[in-house]
């Protein structure tokens, strides 16, 4: 294998344990806390969890090691999409199970999900491992979207673990794969499988996130990554002078990922969807605002600047909300089809414009037309609007054009409005770790199997005080019923870990508020530049500045 000299180097990375980790398996002791409730729903959380809930909180601590011996057999899934780091929690998840008895086994399930279903694993060893430390992608394995969530898939899974004796699970996912490995551990515990399942918290879009988990791994890398390349894009406007650059980030449900770019590089404009759903703003309003950024650095002779546009915007945006969820009912069953049949967009125009009221028909009928045809683009499973293949980057840089076009004709706007349009999405799931997500990660997954070997079930690896050097953080778990709440999904009142927005009232949005006016008319661009693995600690395991302000 011919190997870049960095990927090199990073092999040789030994990633750093939280203080009360670094002693050896053998001298790990275990302190219980509190019994645990739900955030919210907790009757009909308990109900769906008569096993698994309610169970105490727990800290790892130095001192004698008092879980009973036995030989694991560990079985990992990948779960969901890549987030930097995922490599780590497999390799420390492996070093801490050799460490506690070489003839321990840890199984690869292939592609996720799918994987634990359908029998598809890999037996890993020191060699196979050693390809993968501190490197990024989810490539050891491979990952799959695939949902744990029916009896015969457990049951299935129940027959895979059982032909491999194996003795714990360990899911590697976002909310939705840890809400499955929470309803997993409760099938596990009352069918007395003897079947432990374990969570690790991913994400790079930073939505899962509450008082016990400060971050989800893979944001951190994920946004420096972006934040390397909005300030390469910053540099190249102040030095072309000649171009507004619209950039969409990744964040579907959130806008933790917008947030953390801006105040990594400080652009002159950055939509957070919270806000724009806490005051009800419309496209048109949005819109406005941006157009006045443009008009005024346009006064100071200043035709260029950045907007950072996170990838589910329309969605906070409540007449547009609105407007989606009449367009997935116009386009349900059977109607999809006739649609589609439909010879032109002239005629398809006629039937949008039959099915819709006339308040959506007016929002639908600001949207260029490009965009508003994105918007009858492939539904996704359950037959709704794929939002994120909606081009809001496009959509808001051609309704800020139209903007200027008609202050212009008024007579108020002389300047120029050219756009470039980028999406960054891709670029920051499988770059190489940070110093802070290899640490992280690793101690996710040597955590992860204290946890097994102290007997625990449907607990999420929890590493906490992660804003201070790697010494100092505190390793335990938490039970995954303790993030959960009941949504309406599908017609279905379902247990469901909650998703963490940005909070208007928090540090992190606070400090962006106090110096966006600033921002948007004066060019205050700052260049985080290229990750740093080594070198000074201040450079090179350096927090998120949400992170940073969240812990103060």
């Amino acid at each position: 294998m011919n190997l870049s000299p960095l990927q090199k180097a990073r092999y040789a990375y030994a990633p750093k344990l939280p203080g009360m980790l670094r002693a050896g398996v053998e001298n790990i002791g275990v302190s219980e806390g509190k019994e645990t409730n739900s955030v919210a729903d907790c009757d009909k959380i308990r109900a769906k969890f008569p096993n698994t809930y309610g169970k105490k909180e727990i800290t790892f601590v130095k001192g004698k090691n008092t879980a009973p011996a036995k030989k694991q057999v560990v079985g990992v899934i990948l779960s969901g999409g890549q987030a930097p780091g995922g490599h780590n929690v497999v390799c420390g998840l492996y070093d801490a199970l050799k460490a506690a008895d070489k003839n321990n086994v840890l199984l690869g399930f292939k592609g996720g999900p799918d994987g634990l279903i359908y029998d598809k694993y890999i037996e890993f060893t020191d060699d196979y491992i050693d390809q993968y430390r501190n490197t990024g992608g989810f490539d050891i394995i491979g990952s799959g979207r695939t949902k744990l969530e029916t009896p015969e898939q457990f049951a299935e899974v129940t027959k895979v673990c059982a032909k491999h004796g194996v003795t714990a699970i360990v899911i590697i996912g976002g909310d939705d794969s840890n809400t499955n490995a929470a309803v997993l551990a409760e099938y596990m515990a009352a069918n007395n499988t003897g079947v432990q399942v374990i969570g690790c918290p991913k994400t790079i879009d930073g939505d899962l996130k509450n008082e016990d988990i400060e971050a989800s791994f893979g944001f951190d890398t994920a946004t420096k990554t972006y934040s390397e390349l909005i300030g390469n894009i910053e540099r190249d406007a102040n030095s072309a002078k000649k171009y507004w650059h619209f950039i969409k980030v990744m964040g579907r449900s959130a806008s933790h990922v917008a947030l953390e770019c801006a105040l990594e590089t400080q652009p002159n404009i950055c939509l957070i969807g919270e806000e724009v759903a806490a005051k009800k703003m419309s496209l048109s309003q949005i819109a406005d605002d941006i157009a006045d950024s443009v008009a005024a650095r346009s006064a100071n002779g200043e035709n260029f600047g950045v907007a950072i546009i996170p990838e589910g915007i329309v969605e906070f945006v409540p007449e547009f909300s609105k407007l989606i969820a009449e367009i997935n009912e116009l386009l349900a069953g059977e109607k999809t089809a006739q649609f589609n049949a439909l010879p032109d967009w002239a005629s398809k125009y006629e039937f949008i414009k039959n099915g819709l009221t006339a308040e959506s028909l007016k929002v639908f009928d600001i949207l260029p037309e490009e965009i508003g045809k994105q918007l009858f683009l492939e539904r996704d499973p359950h037959g709704n609007v794929q939002v994120s293949l909606i081009e809001s980057e496009k959509l808001f840089a051609l309704l800020v054009a139209d903007k200027l076009k008609a202050r212009k004709a008024a007579g108020t706007f002389n300047g120029k409005f050219n756009t470039q349009h980028h999406f960054f999405g891709y670029e920051g799931r499988c770059a190489f770790p940070s110093n802070f997500d290899s640490d992280y990660c690793y101690s996710l997954g040597y955590n992860a199997f204290m946890l097994i070997s102290y007997g625990y079930n449907g607990y999420l690896s929890k590493v906490s005080n992660i804003s201070k050097p790697a010494e100092e953080w505190v390793a335990g778990g938490m039970p995954i019923t303790k993030m959960m709440n009941m949504e309406r999904r599908n017609g279905e009142d379902k247990p469901v870990i909650r998703k963490a927005l940005v909070e208007l009232d928090g540090k992190p949005f606070k400090y962006f508020e106090e110096h966006r006016k600033q921002w948007a008319v004066k060019t205050a661009f700052t260049y985080p530049g290229a990750i740093q693995y080594y070198g000074p600690a201040e450079v090179c395991d350096i927090t998120t500045r949400t992170l940073a302000l969240e812990k103060g």
